[in-house]
């Protein structure tokens, strides 16, 4: 069998797929639905609300839900959010200073070593995990902590590490509506799921014709405001999932330098494919006519160019319709490898020397 006939093929995807990608990018909805009728219930201390500022713990799949959460967030909230992806607090943190250490596995590093500096202020604080050394930390110290199950991998766990993150905005008085754009949101992901899932056949299913579109090439993401965050859920789904070289950018950041080196080395020219994430309502509409021009240059340019566009009404729905997009794109395009979409090795590899070094 061809590779290009392998997504049409349940023996094939089944073989291919024996930690259950499909299935867990299938129950994306459900598991978004679970998360936050769980989550909304998280009770915190009325002084929680008394911030200046927020930083979010994370490595990996947890910190691209701080990504897009914070994307969400500064559409109506003063309150600037901030991203740590080190093993040190920043000197900003400060008793109004709200730290969320979020670690599916709670074992992580980068993270217990930050939070633990946090337990060293008198900084509010949450914790969001599954157990391991965060969560035994947390309760040791009396931080209230969002804990959940989940048998998939931490990538696969999104909602998981998203709706948590909500409901906190929610209870912070920080967002309004969530409740409203988390049923929008998951109805879109149910409609969604019925068009791409892998029993839609290549002809009828956008996402497995991009699969094949990126299959031997670069895929560069290009995304602007709130969808550059989702452009670097693609790039690391990309990587972790679609076993592939990938890479992102943001406009209007491009038009500044990127788009000048598109000619050399002609070799990475001709196979590399550019993916827009694009949305009317989420990219101002000066990116917007940025986007045409970009397209224009990159066919002048003989790149290849595809576009995918965000669903539904609000700025949630549209980002996640994205992301479950991504992500069986990445899927796909293992399958197109012939490698399992599910397995870390590399990391898996480091974390064990990292062990060995202490």
């Amino acid at each position: 069998m061809s590779a290009s006939n392998v997504l049409d093929d349940p023996a094939a995807l089944a073989k291919l797929d024996p930690g259950g990608m499909l299935s867990c990018l299938r129950g994306l909805p459900d598991q978004c639905r679970d998360a936050w009728k769980t989550a909304h219930e998280l009770a915190l201390p009325r002084s929680y609300q008394e911030i200046d500022r927020i930083a979010v713990l994370g490595m990996g799949g947890s910190a691209i839900a701080g990504d897009v959460w914070r994307a969400l967030l500064e559409r109506e909230c003063a309150v600037p959010v901030f991203n740590v992806r080190a093993y040190d607090l920043p000197p900003y943190v400060d008793e109004r200073t709200l730290v969320i250490a979020s670690s599916f596995s709670g074992d992580t590093e980068e993270v217990l070593s930050a939070f633990g500096q946090a337990l060293a202020m008198p900084a509010p604080k949450i914790v969001v995990t599954t157990g391991g050394q965060l969560l035994t930390t947390a309760r040791a110290n009396g931080v209230p902590s969002f804990t959940f199950d989940y048998d998939g991998e931490p990538r696969a766990a999104f909602g998981w590490s998203l709706m948590p993150l909500l409901a906190i905005a929610a209870s912070l008085r920080l967002m309004q509506g969530v409740a409203a754009d988390v049923d929008e949101a998951v109805a879109v992901l149910d409609e969604l799921v019925q068009k791409i899932a892998e029993d839609v056949p290549t002809t009828t299913n956008p996402a497995k014709k991009l699969a094949r579109d990126l299959q031997g090439r670069l895929p560069v993401i290009y995304g602007a405001g709130p969808l550059i965050e989702v452009a670097r859920r693609w790039k690391a789904q990309l990587n972790e999932s679609g076993k592939s070289w990938a890479s992102c950018e943001e406009l209007p950041e491009i038009h500044h330098n990127a788009i000048i080196g598109y000619s050399y080395p002609r070799e990475i020219a001709d196979r590399t494919a550019v993916v827009f994430l694009e949305s009317a309502d989420l990219v101002h509409e000066r990116v917007q006519l940025r986007y045409g021009f970009t397209k224009d240059l990159l066919a002048r340019s003989g790149v290849a160019a595809h576009s995918v566009q965000a669903r539904g009404v609000s700025a949630l729905a549209q980002m996640l319709s994205l992301v479950l997009f991504g992500d069986y794109v990445s899927a796909y395009l293992s399958f197109l490898y012939g490698e399992d979409p599910t397995p870390t090795s590399a990391i898996d590899e480091l974390k064990t020397w990292l062990a060995r070094q202490k």
